[in-house]
């Protein structure tokens, strides 16, 4: 029998209420990479979040069984003044321009290891691409990880170029993907 998490949407109002709890997600999923590397620390990813938070039209599902998290997606809309900073590959300039609704950053996608292979992820993405009023969503997959950019390829995101955000993040396959 297969349990399908309940899904609820936040908005950045109701960041306080579950933070932790996305931390706490996060804390276990990047528990290896975290102790190796600074960018991916605890306090690096709350930092992250927050100012992900203070992004426009901020929105999170999130996901849990019996009331334990499962996982969550998040993002924000980017606003006509973005500016593509950190991409390595040209793109063309219509691809980049920006509008105050025609971009979804969508920032993380993440679920315990016990919920991976179960759809919980594609759940908690498509939901959240619901609730949205924006034309595309945008995401990063570390080049690191060909399976991840598989899976949102099947998902119907595109390849769009290379970018570095941080200059101590790792590199990403930046992916476009319509909203519908």
């Amino acid at each position: 029998m297969t349990v399908t998490p309940t899904i609820s949407y936040h908005t950045v109002e109701g960041l306080p209420v579950i933070e932790q709890r996305l931390v706490d997600v996060y804390t276990e999923v990047y528990a290896v990479e975290a102790a190796t590397d600074p960018f991916f620390s605890v306090e690096r990813f709350t930092e992250r979040l927050r100012a992900h938070a203070r992004g426009p039209r901020w929105g999170c599902t999130l996901g849990e069984v019996d009331g334990h998290t499962v996982g969550y997606a998040y993002g924000f809309a980017r606003t006509a003044a973005y500016r593509w900073n950190g991409l390595i590959t040209p793109a063309p300039t219509e691809m980049l321009e920006e509008t105050d609704n025609r971009t979804f950053a969508l920032c993380e996608v993440m679920v315990r290891a016990n919920w991976r292979g179960t759809g919980a992820a594609h759940t908690l993405h498509e939901e959240l691409l619901s609730q949205r009023t924006e034309a595309r969503s945008h995401l990063l997959v570390e080049e690191e990880h060909p399976k991840v950019r598989a899976l949102y390829e099947r998902w119907g995101y595109t390849w769009m170029g290379t970018m570095q955000p941080y200059p101590d993040s790792p590199r990403y396959d930046s992916m476009l993907r319509p909203i519908a």
